[in-house]
């Protein structure tokens, strides 16, 4: 077993990989105080960034990379204990996908507490469950959410260069359309061939499935199969149309396990599913949540549609959870007469941002997104508002509020929400 320890640790030492838009400094003081978690959907690069760690914490201090996926150790009960005894009580660990092992909760709080200051951990999991710990190891931990590519890393791994011409501009626009119908998975992007991109797409829905939702919800994986073709369909989630779907297939299943499923697939960060802001428990509950993808290539790979409305909205989703400012929540919100505002940020119940997204501001459609995000702004008395859209960039004030358009490639090259 010791081999393949070695082994791992080996090869994270010799990867050649691309840097990523992480600050390696803070997770390595970080791991002097906590446990540090970094999760996230699968193949977004969280092992990637841990080789990283391993090569740059190793030339100044004992580390190790495993990864525990590896099925020569992962059903091993004892492989957390034997890891520790090959390694010793000082230094780094990298334990990647530790929420694969057997007692790995027990094992993290009991060698937190007896080696705090010699060891560091520093672990994976694609499962958020690892973010969610029960009681022991709740105030020991540090969580970083970790995402495929952003636009800018896409760029950068792309090898492209904004340049501020006209030609330029167009270049970044036509990049923008690839990063939005193919994802931001680091593999995906690196491949040239579209259909490459395709099938690699394919293969990844199918292991977040099989491995982060079925395995965990102990659901049939072809049930888990067609809930998340169903959702990729679906702009809005409920557990009863959901249901109702499944029944007109021959399907026997109840609202549990849709709900059940629901959860597995936000904690395997297959999809998030957003609630509306409301004040009332039950309207939160009630109401369907905004289903969006854990990626946006999965969209084109797996149903074949461009619904570049809903992937513009996807992507900016995605971009503001990479942004979040901490204990600020993301909503949508809705009136009684159906005016909607995408996106709303919030600390508690205070809001703090509204935000629209379109991808043609033309006509009728701009009108509409104006009045969903005007009446938003009225609600809660902001005098400022954010609208995201494809090519058009202005600021227009209308009774009394600050209306800001802004396209889409140059807020998610920004720094702010």
């Amino acid at each position: 077993m010791e081999d393949v320890f070695e082994e791992w640790n080996t090869y994270a030492s010799k990867r050649k990989l691309k840097s990523r838009d992480i600050n390696l400094e803070d997770i390595e003081k970080n791991s002097k105080l906590k446990i540090v978690s970094i999760t996230g959907v699968r193949r977004s690069g969280k092992s990637s960034i841990l080789m990283l760690l391993q090569q740059k914490l190793a030339k100044n201090s004992k580390t190790a990379y495993i990864n525990l996926e590896d099925s020569r150790i992962k059903d091993d009960k004892d492989v957390l204990d034997n890891i520790l005894k090959w390694f010793g009580d000082s230094g780094f660990l990298l334990l990647d996908e530790i929420t694969s092992v057997n007692d790995w909760g027990g094992w993290l709080a009991r060698n937190h507490e007896m080696l705090k200051g010699d060891l560091n951990l520093i672990t994976s999991s694609s499962r958020k469950s690892l973010i969610l710990p029960k009681k022991p190891l709740r105030g020991r931990m540090l969580a970083y959410e970790f995402y495929p590519l952003s636009f800018k890393e896409f760029l950068e791994f792309k090898n492209l260069k904004l340049e501020k011409t006209t030609a330029g501009i167009g270049k970044i626009e036509r990049a923008l359309e690839e990063y939005i119908l193919y994802g931001g998975f680091p593999e995906a992007v690196l491949l040239e061939d579209y259909t490459d991109k395709i099938r690699l797409l394919n293969s990844y829905f199918k292991d977040i499935i099989g491995l982060d939702v079925s395995e965990i919800s102990k659901e049939n994986i072809n049930v888990v199969e067609m809930f998340g073709k169903y959702v990729i369909e679906s702009s809005y989630f409920s557990a009863s149309k959901c249901l109702n779907y499944f029944k007109t297939l021959g399907y026997k299943i109840g609202k549990q396990s849709i709900l059940n499923l629901e959860k597995y697939a936000q904690i395997g960060y297959l999809f998030f599913f957003i609630q509306i802001f409301s004040r009332n428990i039950k309207d939160r509950n009630q109401y369907p949540r905004k289903a969006y993808l854990g990626d946006t290539g999965f969209m084109n790979a797996i149903s074949g549609k461009r619904d570049m409305g809903r992937l513009y909205e996807n992507v900016v989703l995605l971009n503001l959870k990479r942004r979040l400012i901490q204990n600020h929540e993301i909503n949508y919100w809705k009136n009684l007469e159906g005016v909607e505002c995408d996106f709303i940020i919030r600390n508690g119940l205070n809001i703090k941002k509204a935000i629209q997204v379109v991808y043609d501001v033309a006509g009728k459609t701009k009108q509409r997104e104006i009045k969903g995000i005007m009446a938003c702004l009225k609600e809660f008395n902001l005098k400022e508002g954010l609208i995201i859209a494809k090519n058009y960039e202005a600021e227009e004030k209308i009774q009394g509020k600050k209306l800001k358009f802004v396209p889409l490639w140059k807020w998610l090259l920004g720094n702010k929400i």
